[in-house]
């Protein structure tokens, strides 16, 4: 996906990159690329890929949720900062939490923020089951995108979800996942909002965004240890 199409195709998601959005994420591969033989942060390095299977994926987002609202987003398992950081290029008035465990990449998300100038947006050097615990109810919106299993993050994620906000995992082709998924997911107060399926331009790959909506206060033996959540669904 050149520069030209991934323009035209964030067009018909109702996304217009200003000149400097697009030169943060040009800067931003730039960075990606610089830091990727030291931390392995991607094995897609090619700039039309990146534009494809990272930036425009994250910003698929957009089709569940209206971004262009003030909502608090927090990206569980980050990585090199897909959708997070993207999002918060693109979406300025978004206040973005990043998490991820791997402190190499703690290190290089701060740097990418630092030269980017991004505002109201942090990273948090932690596993998400342990912020769970001792942050519940902070966000509008918390998104995944191909992490861990939809039980797992359903479990490790939703103690921080705001009543009436949404968990979008933002996955590939997930019937078995999803179809497990609908068997527990009373028990932590939420249920199925809206499943969403399309394919990317050009490869045609399938994309699914499962949008669970919280319904209620999360029980308080949620979330488990990680150990136990593996256990208890065979994992």
């Amino acid at each position: 996906m050149n520069k030209d199409i991934f323009i035209k195709e964030l067009k018909k998601l109702n996304i217009n990159l200003t000149n400097n959005q697009q030169s943060k994420l040009d800067r931003y591969y730039q960075l990606i690329i610089e830091e990727n033989n030291k931390i392995n942060l991607t094995r897609i390095t090619k700039y039309d890929d990146v534009c494809l299977k990272h930036f425009y994926d994250s910003l698929t987002l957009i089709k569940s949720v209206d971004l262009y609202k003030n909502l608090s987003l927090c990206d569980v398992g980050t990585g090199a900062g897909f959708p997070g950081i993207v999002l918060k290029i693109v979406f300025p008035n978004l206040k973005i939490t990043l998490i991820d465990s791997l402190n190499k990449r703690i290190i290089f998300l701060n740097k990418v923020i630092n030269e980017l100038k991004l505002k109201d947006i942090e990273v948090i050097h932690c596993r998400m089951e342990e912020y769970s615990k001792k942050n519940k109810e902070v966000f509008d919106i918390i998104t995944s995108r191909a992490v861990a299993r939809s039980e797992i993050l359903l479990e490790i994620s939703i103690q921080s979800l705001k009543v009436g906000g949404h968990l979008i995992f933002m996955k590939g082709n997930c019937e078995e996942e999803f179809n497990s998924l609908k068997k527990i997911i009373f028990n932590y107060k939420a249920i199925v909002n809206n499943v969403i399926k399309f394919k990317l331009p050009i490869e045609n790959s399938i994309r699914t965004l499962v949008d669970i909506l919280k319904v209620d206060k999360t029980p308080n033996k949620y979330p488990r240890n990680i150990s136990i959540i593996k256990k208890n669904y065979n994992f």
